[in-house]
């Protein structure tokens, strides 16, 4: 039977002072986005006339619309690509016990090493040649290519936590490689990637440098540069800056609550692999 004790309490202090720690930020924001221009009290105060105005002008001024559906096109589209590319490369890794194997494994960790600003002018060259600067295609080839390692190495480690009993029954049905994998394996990964997705998801959302750099000189915007350019014409009006804080954080935050029981179990097994 569960008995409440001190030590507990104490546990149960510490993370309700963690969880202040982190809620903190997060309430400045929308206390900084609800609250009018004319408002100079401290941020720490709630906003007595809280109001929305500050996001309708965000939206209007800032392009957010166009910005976020720009984002939503490339994050989606390199998370499907990591995901599907990432699993099928993960499942030899792990289910083939050779020399080849574990040296294809570890030249593909050596990815995750090597810093991305290391090649940063060499891919711009790259995409300049083959035209693609100044197009969401540019930006969803680089995530794709730079995210694929770390995916490989999280969907290894929770493959090689799976049992073979399934895909033996498989195999003894007929059913080949490929329709072993996407029949059985494929759904069983589900919880590493529903961890695959949300990483990958705020790493590809929230970048700045690379979409400043690929898609500069162009109407072409991701929602980080929107806001970049957004914050530096109205760098006055705070509360209008936070408004777009809040739109553009908004979506990950919801894909995250959506899918944190499926990145809670990816990581444990993933770690347990």
């Amino acid at each position: 039977m569960f008995r409440y004790t001190k030590s507990t309490f104490a546990r149960e202090l510490v993370m309700l002072l963690v969880a202040l720690v982190f809620i903190f930020p997060v309430y400045v924001l929308v206390n900084m986005a609800l609250r009018p221009a004319n408002d100079a009290t401290s941020p720490l105060v709630p906003s007595l006339q809280p109001t929305f105005d500050n996001f309708a002008q965000a939206w209007s001024q800032a392009g957010l619309a166009q910005a976020l559906l720009n984002s939503a096109i490339v994050t989606i589209t390199s998370v499907v690509l990591i995901v599907a590319i990432s699993s099928m490369a993960a499942y030899p890794l792990a289910r083939v016990m050779s020399k080849l194997s574990t040296t294809v494994f570890w030249v593909v960790l050596v990815g995750m090493m090597i810093p991305f600003q290391v090649a940063l002018i060499p891919l711009y060259q790259t995409m300049r040649d083959l035209g693609l600067l100044g197009s969401l295609a540019s930006l969803i080839l680089f995530y794709t290519g730079s995210q694929v390692p770390f995916s490989v190495f999280l969907y290894t480690g929770f493959l090689r936590t799976l049992e073979r009993d399934y895909e033996e029954a498989a195999a003894l049905d007929g059913a080949g490689t490929f329709r072993t994998f996407l029949s059985i394996v494929f759904p069983l990964l589900r919880p590493i990637t529903g961890t695959v997705i949300i990483l990958n998801a705020i790493t590809v959302w929230n970048d700045f440098l690379v979409p400043l750099l690929y898609l500069s000189g162009t109407p072409q915007q991701t929602v980080t540069v929107a806001l970049y350019a957004f914050v530096g014409q109205f760098v006055s009006n705070w509360p209008v800056v936070f408004a777009g804080l809040v739109i553009s954080v908004a979506p990950v935050l919801l894909v995250y609550f959506l899918m944190q029981r499926q990145i809670i179990k990816g990581f444990a097994g993933g770690l347990k692999g």
